[in-house]
Order: structure tokens, then sequence, then C-alpha cells
């Protein structure tokens, strides 16, 4: 089969197309012919050598994939079948035209649904579902505050704070990336040199944020602390502003606060399967009635994924940029 090798680690210009090894598959597997697959950050910082796969995991590049199945390994106990379309979650391998995944990890597509659409749904809609619903306790009423707004898991949260009933505060250093969270509910609000706790205190009457969605880390954890409303939760899954910061242990008991950390990558395949189904009893029929919706930036061939790295690192995507897998 094709996949995306990445010769040494660096710029985007270290990845290329490659014969290599079709993927076998074991007991509780099956395997997909990929048709599409999306552009994650961890994939970025795979490439640059700064998180390789979990042991025993391809490292071909990619965390999510849609296509059909082609095959199911002997004595695997599923109700998947022979040219099901199915969306993914994977520890690694999705850029490629094949994928072993095990059969747990996969959830059905809606129907009519493109190849294209569902594949911009796994990795940021469980996410912001898991960082908001699962850790945070997300209800109707409640303030969100959702950093990186414009990104995948931004976008996708905003649609999940509107399909709950709460209110979203959609952050970004940049008005305009501040702004595109807007038609999916968020309030816009640009964080500046002076922080945004001070601006969240007031768009929301010295309330705070019940609960926070934090891609960034490090850079932004005094403020999240600062503009937490009592009782409140920060949900931290990246670290794209730093890994290390000073906590003021004493505002956090003062609001009462908790904070929590989550990435899907790392899970147990029986992990995954717990979140997944409970992702899909709960999303997909808010996808099939519109009230979701994938949200994608741009669609290029597999074979242009030095171009299409190179565009999510410009910090210009709003959504998700998916690869088709021709």
């Amino acid at each position: 089969m094709r996949a995306v090798v990445v010769t040494q680690p660096g710029a985007p210009e270290v990845m290329a197309m490659a014969d290599v090894p079709d993927p076998a598959i074991g007991r509780g597997e099956v395997l997909l012919r990929v048709r599409a697959t999306a552009v994650n950050r961890a994939d970025i910082m795979q490439r640059r050598g700064l998180y390789p796969p979990p042991p025993g995991v391809s490292d071909v590049l990619g965390l999510e994939a849609v296509g059909e199945v082609v095959d199911i390994a002997p004595g695997t106990d599923t109700t998947l079948r022979i040219g099901d379309r199915v969306m993914c979650l994977v520890g690694g391998g999705a850029y490629a035209e094949l994928l072993a995944v095990p059969a747990c990890n996969c959830m059905p597509i809606p129907d009519g649904m493109s190849w294209t659409d569902a594949a911009a749904i796994p990795e940021v809609f469980i996410t912001a579902y898991q960082g908001l619903v699962r850790l945070g306790g997300l209800c109707a009423g409640d303030v969100a505050l959702v950093h990186s707004v414009a990104s995948g898991v931004g976008t996708a949260a905003a649609q999940i704070c509107r399909a709950i009933g709460a209110r979203c505060i959609g952050t970004s250093r940049s008005p305009g990336r501040a702004a595109a969270g807007e038609p999916y509910g968020a309030e816009p609000l640009v964080v500046g040199g002076d922080g945004f706790a001070p601006a969240v205190q007031e768009m929301t009457g010295a309330h705070g944020a019940d609960v926070i969605l934090d891609l960034v880390g490090a850079k932004y954890l005094h403020d999240n602390v600062a503009c937490l409303a009592r009782g409140g939760r920060i949900v931290l899954t990246g670290l794209v502003g730093g890994r290390r910061a000073e906590l003021d242990m004493g505002a956090l008991l003062a609001a009462q606060g908790t904070i929590a950390a989550s990435t899907l990558r790392g899970r147990s395949t029986e992990e995954k399967a717990l979140i997944m189904g409970e992702f899909a009893h709960w999303a997909m029929p808010l996808f099939e009635d519109g009230v979701l919706s994938p949200v994608i930036d741009r669609v290029v061939a597999m074979d242009d994924v030095v171009a299409a790295h190179a565009h999510v690192e410009a910090d210009a995507v709003v959504g998700k940029v998916v690869m088709r897998v021709d």
C-alpha cells in the first residue's frame, strides 16, 4: 500500500509518499480501506520528533480515518460487516491506504454523510466532548470558555456548547480567528497583552467560567484560574503554549476549582471504546439532524500532505484540513 513516511524529524518537506507493507490484522481488529484522514497538531509534533507513537503502534502519521471495512480478523466479536462505512480513532497509521483498527474503536458514519465530512469528526469532536461533557460536566446555563476557538477542537466545542444550551466564550489572539467561532455559537474574546481573565469576568457579570477547555497550557494557567466560577473546572487538552507554569493554589482553592487533563492517543483500546460509545450515542443523532456539523477549512489529496501540514502550521486554519486518500 501507499502511505506517508517521515524520512527524518523536521519541516513538512521530510514527508513523502512511499510503498510500505500492508498492515496485518489480529483478533479484535478490522481492516479499513481508508477514504480520508485529517491533519492534527499531534501529527505535526510527531513529524518534528517531539511526540513518538505509543509502544506497538504504527509510526505512520495519522490519528483518525474514515473508510470501508474490507476484512475482519477471525474470532472478532463485532457487529461490523464487510462494506460498512466507519470512522475511527487510532494511535497512528491513518495516513495510508489501508489501516488496521480495533473494531470497538470504529463508529458508523451517518447515512448521507460524505467521506470528507466524516473525516473531520472523530479526533476534534470526541476531544471536545470528553473535555466539556465527560470531564467538565457542562450543563445548560453554564458558561464555557473555549480557547483557540477557530481550531478544529474549538469549533467542535462551540457547537457542543450550543447543543447543550451552555454559553460559549471563544478566545483567540487574532480578532478574525476569535470571530470565526461566532457561526457556531461562540462569543468572541480577543486575548491581549493583559490576559483574558478581566474580560471574562466582565462578560459574565463577575460569574466567571464554569468550564474552561484549554488547548494552550502553561501560558494561560494564571488567567484560567483567575476567571474560574465557583466550583469551576479547567480541562487541559493541549500544550501549544508551554508545559510548565506557576500555579496559585490559593486562588484555585478560593474558587473551589478543579483541574483535569485528557488526551485520546495514549488511552487503551477499552478506554477509547467507552468514550466513543458514549459520544456516538449522544452526538450521532445531532449530526443527522444538523445540530452538529464538521467544520472543514480545505480538502486536499494525501499526495499534497506537505502543503497540508504547512497550511496548518501557518495558524490560518478554521476547523480541519482533510486529506482524501484517492
